[in-house]
């Protein structure tokens, strides 16, 4: 594979199992930005964000090295990937509701005034008080309305992303959409 040449998705899982090494950084190419962005309005945290990120494609490459090269082509790759991100989301979720003691999600979005390649993340997204607002949701309708809206998955992925049922993400999509506007609402 050539340096400057790009792979698309659909061919990313077998080039993974011909050369990782070789095809992990198109896997990276190919996904980090939208990982980043959903994990920024996930977490509300630039720097949780960052290491949700990083992580992600961290355990996305050493579980790779584990899997046989049948069972890499078969991967649902953009999923899976969203499933390891999506765990870790909910992992610092659940470690920050136990130190209560640190930052909110919104505050520490807020606190953080350094502009970056989020910027055009967020500003596509309707502005840093939207993370503030996805942070008052319940973790599941947040997830849900992230990688639904946020990333673009569909609701079929995002159930394989969140091991949830479809109709369960739908429900969590659509009730996360009206805590948001209802949100929106308080504020006028």
């Amino acid at each position: 594979m050539p340096g400057g040449h790009r792979i698309g998705m659909g061919a990313l899982p077998a080039a993974l199992a011909a050369d990782r090494e070789a095809a992990f950084p198109h896997v990276v190419r190919a996904l980090i930005d939208g990982v980043y962005s959903g994990a920024l309005r996930m977490t509300g945290s630039r720097a949780d964000a960052e290491d949700v990120t990083q992580e992600t494609f961290l355990r996305a490459y050493r579980a790779l090295g584990g899997y046989s090269p049948e069972r890499i082509r078969e991967l649902r790759l953009r999923e899976w990937v969203w499933a390891i991100a999506a765990n870790l989301g909910r992992n610092r979720e659940r470690s920050r509701r136990r130190r209560p003691q640190e930052a909110l999600p919104s505050q520490a979005v807020m606190a953080d005034p350094a502009p970056g390649p989020e910027d055009r993340a967020l500003a596509a997204a309707a502005g840093e008080a939207l993370v503030a607002y996805l942070a008052r949701l319940p973790w599941a309708q947040r997830a849900a309305v992230v990688l639904r809206h946020v990333t673009d998955l569909s609701y079929a992925e995002v159930a394989v992303a969140l091991g949830r049922p479809v109709g369960t993400v739908k429900a969590d999509v659509h009730r996360g959409l009206q805590r948001l506007r209802s949100l929106l609402e308080e504020e006028r």
